[in-house]
């Protein structure tokens, strides 16, 4: 399409790839989407990006990225049937991380439906210093939709962008001492809190007003938090990050795990949408090896039904077991950072339990979203090996802080030995491992 031209789409569940070829010296970029009535959002839930990656109605949803072969693309799923009728345009973005789009080459972005036909496509052309780019947008025409190639460029980045449509955008500044926050979650029922004691009523008494005065007008409602564009990505080259650094020391962190299947693409296709067709049966497991401080070791997992405790040791719980890619958060897990020195080490990691005889055609993305604090993420390498288990991410409490370790390391079982006495075996955990079932 040439830019400024447009073209029907069918209102229906549309694939949004934004693309381009990576290469030393290419910035990374990460691709979002605006809900607009009247050119602006509504609020800040209208703004859909890594931070923020799933609209409230359900119609649009970050993926995330995969590079296969130096093709990188960073998905969108937009469901033009599920959005609200007051939505007016989606518009689809990209942002440069590290640098400009004049240095991001075969920038395009392409929309193709569930039976994974091409409906329109846009390849961006002539950029030198913007740093961010409107590269197209869908909007209703008649109860229809249709699709515009924009190629509006930005200087001033993923910020600049969401402020021009009406994002109150707030980048907060950590230093090694960050404030402390209350606990995110009640104590334990085992150990109900007393309700304070009121203050004895004083034995003297107030004569009333002579006259009757207006009450005092309600508090004014706190204004909803501005939206958080930090972000980190762990990568081969910078594999670690502090989390007292990021500002993360206190309430909960949901560990979320999301992939789909390279080489088919079925409706959705992916398991933070509907089922795959043809994939159905596909069953990876999010598991976590824990040593306390106090020496205790165990795992969480859903294989023996062993979810852990969130509020009791070990201070970790696994939210479910999605066997049929049919929810939309992938599988997550969730460490209560309010425990923290009672974390020796964490090993986060996933295993093939059914639908697949290795990870070679899976696409994986794992996301630590503290609940204070930048979200930290990281993609999986190919997979080149017979691996039906894959170490995540290690983290380990170093000096009063915890310390996120990207690993991303395929292992593969002997014959007969089990993924989880691999993976112990590896890491020196030292368990012992009896055969179960879920």
């Amino acid at each position: 399409m040439a830019k400024g031209s447009n073209t029907p789409v069918p209102t229906a569940a549309l694939r949004v790839e934004v693309g381009w070829r990576s290469g030393p010296g290419v910035p990374d970029a990460d691709a979002s989407a605006l809900l607009l009535v009247g050119g602006k959002v509504r609020s800040d839930n209208d703004f859909v990006f890594y931070n923020q990656p799933t609209h409230s109605s359900g119609a649009v949803r970050h993926e995330g990225k995969r590079d296969v072969g130096g093709r990188v693309t960073d998905t969108l799923l937009v469901d033009l049937a599920r959005v609200e009728p007051a939505i007016e345009t989606v518009v689809l973005a990209a942002s440069a991380d590290g640098g400009a789009f004049g240095q991001v080459p075969g920038l395009y972005v392409e929309v193709r439906d569930a039976g994974h036909n091409v409906v329109a496509r846009f390849d961006s052309s002539g950029a030198t210093v913007e740093t961010a780019f409107v590269l197209g947008e869908f909007y209703r025409r008649q109860d229809a939709w249709k699709f515009r190639a924009v190629g509006q460029g930005y200087g001033s980045g993923l910020e600049g962008l969401a402020t021009d449509f009406g994002i109150a955008v707030d980048e907060p500044q950590y230093t090694s001492a960050p404030p402390v926050t209350q606990p995110a979650h009640p104590a334990p029922p085992s150990t109900p809190q007393a309700a304070p004691t009121p203050p004895p009523a004083s034995p003297a008494t107030v004569p009333p007003p002579a006259h009757r005065t207006a009450p005092p007008p309600p508090p004014a409602q706190p204004a909803a938090p501005p939206v958080r564009l930090t972000k980190v990505t762990l990568t081969k080259s910078a594999p670690s990050v502090s989390l007292a650094k990021q500002g993360a020391t206190s309430g909960a962190m949901r560990v979320n795990l999301n992939w789909e299947v390279r080489k088919q693409f079925s409706g959705w296709g992916s398991k933070r949408g509907r089922a795959v067709a043809l994939h159905n049966d596909l069953d990876l497991d999010l598991c976590a090896l824990f040593e306390l401080a106090d020496g205790r070791k165990g795992v969480v997992q859903a294989l023996g039904n062993a979810f852990g405790a969130l509020h009791q040791p070990p201070y970790i719980h696994l939210d479910g077991d999605d066997r049929t890619g049919a929810l939309a958060s992938g599988e997550n897990l969730t460490i209560n950072l309010d425990h923290r020195d009672d974390f020796k080490r964490i090993l986060v990691f996933v295993t093939i339990y059914e639908g697949a005889r290795s990870f070679a055609d899976l696409h994986a993305t794992v996301t630590l979203h503290p609940q204070h604090g930048a979200p930290i993420d990281f993609s999986l390498d190919e997979c080149t090996v017979p691996s039906t288990v894959c170490a995540l991410a290690l983290i380990t409490h170093t000096g009063g802080d915890l310390v996120v370790q990207r690993e991303a390391r395929y292992l593969v079982p002997q014959r007969g030995v089990s993924p989880q006495r691999t993976v112990d075996h590896a890491y020196g955990w030292g368990m012992n491992w009896t055969p179960g079932r879920k």
